[in-house]
């Protein structure tokens, strides 16, 4: 075990401060019997305690409740578990307070925490490391930071003890990230079951919703839970989890083998962050920044604007897969001109594209521009291994002009894959190339550090043809999978797809489910031909606030209001089980809007039901929703108009 004297110690971490992810006020060291890191708030408080015998543990605290009981902590180095007979040497602290520019939820993040370094001592190695805490006051998120040379391996040590009676949503592995949420108390969750985070629990007594998983992913491998009995649930790395269907599908057995290892880090050994998202209410859970707040920000030199670089552009694309249509080249065109009649941005091109000479992508790239559509191409990360193969087909796109790709088949999360991620995100930004990941993980903060990453799957979504049950599905996600960032669900197909929900039900999908790259589902024509069209043309990928409104309940109703510029939208999934919701538009702006209405018709689920009339905040909807029903609206604010004596009507 590789042995540091703390002067050391503090020039590395030094250097390794702006892995943070944010600017980081001067530490000002404090007495070291203080173990805890409040919010700014003081609403949220982790607790670092060494009651059992030297084994850190932590406790996370939520006003006057308890969120995760006193669980271990620690990092495994080398098979040596640095939490057991450790003790607190030092404590530094810090705090944060920066908003900064993002995509998705929000226009504009908020990173304010205050942050706490413990130095560490594991006796029986002398080694020293550091646990870092930020405590928000959404939730927390810590880390481990093991400075070092040579090759050494990290398994994991942490565990979350949750609250006696709490609803826990999760699925397994077996699907990777593309499963289906059971609801079930803490307790009834046996031991050694796999749960693919983000892990979202209710807490006992209505105090409130927590979501834990991870954010800062880099140069290690990364995390699920497995549980553990008693309440208990435990981090395990990749190469310790289970192989998953669509990696067994297209992976040799000898390779899942190969990956089952702990993996070898070079260096000082620095965890992801740990995060949990604590809040009284959903709108809390779905606003949280953590994770994107602890993974570091973007290289100026690849992104000079950040999310605003001039050649990243969310949108929402036309996609032949789901719903029907040719694969020819005179098709594709067919496709992008729909595209643009929608006003997409984008058209998705499948694999089928490899077949074509490269005059033949060339001639639909400059059709397309035409129809002010860009054009995305499909590949096999397979077929990515090397940098030769990677400089070969980045090099492909940017010289035709293609704007992005989608890169499929990376279901596993040892190092080595989450490795080719940042290769794969570095390589096409250095190609000025946006990208979608398919057959992937959850995203774990990427989109900030690389923001050409637009979305990516790690969902079960519609390319999933037999869902009966799609209904309950589609109100749970959107507080349990994208919690963790992201999604390409591909939304909206009218046929038997879209299983137990309505045709209004598909159309909210698409401002519900937050993906700056919005792939849609449905045939093109299908959409353009639709009642509600003129909808459909007009949600956006991308909004400037979102709140959740109160009477959301996982995995019975979703209601969401979110504004784009000067737009709102209200947008309502129903589960399995239909209801009348009575909801104010105190959400409004002030003034007059026209308001565009979309219902379910009742009895008739492949048909809606359009209003227009006009709105104001003083107002409020009733709504009727049919079992697995959906609702959206669209509020524009009315131009005032001018009257004969100049005066506003």
């Amino acid at each position: 075990m590789y042995r540091l004297n703390f002067t050391t110690a503090i020039v590395i971490l030094a250097l390794l401060s702006l892995l943070g992810g944010s600017s980081v006020a001067q530490a000002a060291p404090i007495e070291t019997n203080d173990r805890s890191v409040a919010s700014p708030n003081g609403e949220v408080t982790f607790e670092l305690l060494d009651r059992d015998r030297g084994r850190l543990q932590h406790q996370l605290r939520f006003g006057a409740g308890v969120v995760i009981e006193p669980s271990s902590l620690g990092v495994v180095i080398d098979g040596i578990d640095l939490g057991q007979g450790t003790r607190v040497e030092k404590v530094e602290r810090y705090e944060i307070n920066e908003r900064y520019p993002c995509r998705g939820v929000h226009s504009t993040a908020l990173d304010y925490c205050r942050g706490a370094k413990f130095w560490l001592v594991h006796d029986e190695t002398d080694t020293r490391f550091i646990l870092e805490v930020r405590a928000f006051d959404a939730g927390v998120a810590f880390r481990h930071i093991v400075p070092g040379h040579g090759a050494r391996t990290a398994d994991a040590a942490i565990e979350f003890k949750i609250p006696a009676g709490s609803i826990v949503w999760h699925h397994d592995l077996g699907g990777h990230y593309e499963d289906v949420h059971e609801k079930d108390q803490i307790e009834s969750i046996a031991a050694d079951e796999w749960i693919a985070p983000p892990m979202t629990f209710k807490l006992p007594s209505d105090a409130g919703y927590a979501a834990i998983t991870e954010g800062g992913l880099m140069n290690y491998a990364g995390m699920a839970l497995q549980a553990a009995g008693d309440r208990v649930v435990r981090e395990r790395l990749g190469h310790s989890q289970p192989v998953g269907h669509p990696f067994a599908l297209r992976f040799s057995k000898k390779e899942a083998e190969r990956l089952s290892h702990p993996a070898v880090i070079q260096g000082d050994i620095i965890t992801p962050w740990r995060t949990v998202i604590v809040g009284k209410d959903l709108n809390t859970l779905v606003n949280s920044d953590i994770i994107e707040a602890v993974s570091p920000p973007p290289d100026k030199s690849l992104f000079p604007q950040g999310v605003h670089t001039s050649w990243i552009k969310p949108g929402r694309s036309v996609w032949k897969f789901l719903d029907g249509g040719e694969s020819s080249l005179e098709a594709m065109m067919d496709f992008s001109r729909w595209a643009g009649k929608l006003g997409f941005e984008y058209n998705l091109i499948e694999g089928f594209w490899q077949r074509w000479s490269e005059d033949e992508l060339r001639s639909l790239v400059d059709y397309s521009r035409n129809h002010n559509v860009g054009i995305w191409l499909w590949k096999d990360s397979r077929a990515l291994r090397t940098p030769e193969a990677r400089q070969k087909f980045f090099g492909l796109c940017r010289d035709v002009g293609v704007v992005g790709v989608k890169i499929d088949f990376l279901d596993h999360e040892a190092k080595e894959v989450v490795d080719l991620y940042h290769t794969l995100l570095r390589e096409a930004a250095q190609h000025r190339l946006m990208v979608n990941f398919h057959g992937s993980n959850k995203p774990a903060g990427e989109a900030r550090t690389w923001p050409n990453e637009l979305t990516r799957e790690g969902v079960r979504g519609l390319e999933s043809r037999r869902m009966e049950s799609r209904a309950r599905h589609d109100a749970t996600l959107p507080f349990t999978r994208y919690l963790a960032g992201h999604g390409d669900y591909t939304p909206v197909a009218f046929g038997e797809r879209r299983g137990d929900s309505t045709a209004a039900h598909q159309i909210a999908t698409a401002a519900i489910f937050t993906s700056p790259l919005l792939v849609y589902g449905g045939h093109p024509q299908s959409l353009l031909e639709h009642p509600a069209a003129e909808m459909i043309k007009s949600i956006p990928s991308v909004w400037d606030e979102t709140i959740v409104l109160p009477p959301s309940e996982i995995g019975e109703v979703a209601v969401f209001a979110r504004r784009s510029g000067d737009e709102w939208f209200l947008a309502v999934l129903a589960g399995p089980t239909g209801r009348k919701l009575q909801l104010s538009l105190s959400f409004l702006s002030s003034g007059s809007y026209r308001a565009m209405l979309v219902r379910d018709v009742p009895d008739d689920p492949t048909e809606v039901a359009i209003e227009n009339v006009n709105l104001t905040s003083a107002d409020s909807l009733t709504i009727d929703l049919a079992d697995g029903g959906g609702f959206i609206a669209r509020f524009s604010p009315r131009t005032p108009q001018l009257s004969i004596n100049g005066s506003q009507d």
